[in-house]
């Protein structure tokens, strides 16, 4: 429940608990027509609603520690106490002033009052009660959800701008490769790159892209790394995609070919990747043979990013890795169809 609704809820208690005992009797209870018992049903809503929110806004929060009990009897002994004080400075002392008439005998004095009203004040004491309780935690556990969710959407704003520097670095490095050679494919890279990073520049500010439009990076990606490798006829690539314009997370399967290409061995064997979205299901199978060099230092890094955002996205998401000596296998399903 969250606050808008507490403000609310307050309304109706103030509004019923008013028609209840003010305007209901006039209709249904003849006998207790009259000024003087309108003043006193008026007086006694006023002492009501003043009791009410000096617990629910001062008293309660300030004394109520739910861990102990006893500051459970104080608030209730301090809230039997104001209600008597108010509604005995109301209808005893201004009333006998201001109207010349008063609720109780003259004599009556302010002990037997207080005690008098226990009754009526312990049924306001319960409701600011309840009501208080009901906006500490209710309310506080919608902030702590909302909390969550802005923590997430940040958490998924910074995953997804690592991305982008990671896969320029390793890009940058084959094209450097290229240009140190000399080779006539140096040029086509760059623009190749520079087609890639127009798209994702673009694409990385929304939450979700177009299942052929993720396709479409893999695709540029695949062209610019054919650039520099010896046998790309050994690539093996199988798309099956039934259900182009299903919604992802952009950047979510590239890092897996990026990290393909960047460890795996190329000089007689290719890879084996299989995409496909039957019934809506996104499955993304990639096998990559691994060079036996020792990895650097950021290796992995798109990889545990991937991870993170599918824990945050699409938490029933199913991401099996199989990394041996010789192998690295990635076989990932995703459920699409609520995207």
């Amino acid at each position: 429940m969250n606050k808008k609704q507490i403000i609310w809820l307050q309304i109706f208690y103030w509004c019923f608990n008013f028609i209840g005992n003010n305007i209901t009797p006039y209709f249904f209870f003849p006998e207790r027509r009259g000024f003087e018992t309108y003043v006193l049903n008026f007086t006694y809503f006023i002492t009501e609603i003043s009791t009410f929110y000096l617990l629910y806004l001062v008293i309660i929060p300030k004394v109520l520690n739910l861990e102990k009990l006893y500051s459970a009897v104080l608030v209730f002994l301090i809230s039997i106490l104001s209600f008597g004080v108010i509604r005995y400075g109301i209808e005893e002392v201004l009333l006998p002033i201001t109207l010349g008439f008063r609720n109780y005998n003259k004599d009556t004095g302010l002990l037997y009052y207080l005690t008098d009203n226990i009754y009526n004040a312990s049924l306001t004491v319960f409701i600011a009660g309840i009501l208080w309780i009901v906006e500490k935690y209710g309310v506080a556990e919608n902030d702590k959800k909302q909390l969550l969710i802005e923590k997430k959407q940040a958490e998924l704003q910074a995953l997804k701008t690592q991305i982008n520097p990671h896969f320029i670095f390793n890009s940058l490095n084959n094209i450097y490769s290229l240009v140190y050679q000399k080779s006539d494919k140096a040029l086509p890279a760059i623009e190749e790159l520079g087609q890639l990073l127009r798209y994702s520049t673009k694409d990385l500010e929304k939450d979700s892209i177009s299942l052929d439009k993720e396709i479409g990076y893999i695709d540029s990606l695949i062209a610019l790394e054919k650039l520099r490798i010896r046998n790309p006829e050994l690539l093996s690539i199988q798309k099956d995609i039934q259900h182009p314009h299903l919604k992802i997370s952009p950047m979510l399967l590239v890092p897996f070919v990026e990290n393909a290409f960047k460890h795996g061995d190329f000089r007689d064997k290719g890879f084996d990747m299989k995409i496909s979205d039957h019934d809506k299901v996104l499955h993304f199978y990639l096998l990559n043979f691994k060079t036996q060099k020792m990895k650097d230092t950021v290796s992995g890094i798109g990889i545990q990013n991937v991870k993170k955002r599918l824990e945050i996205l699409y938490p029933k998401h199913q991401l099996e890795i199989k990394d041996s000596e010789t192998e690295f296998i990635v076989d990932l399903k995703i459920d699409l169809r609520d995207e």
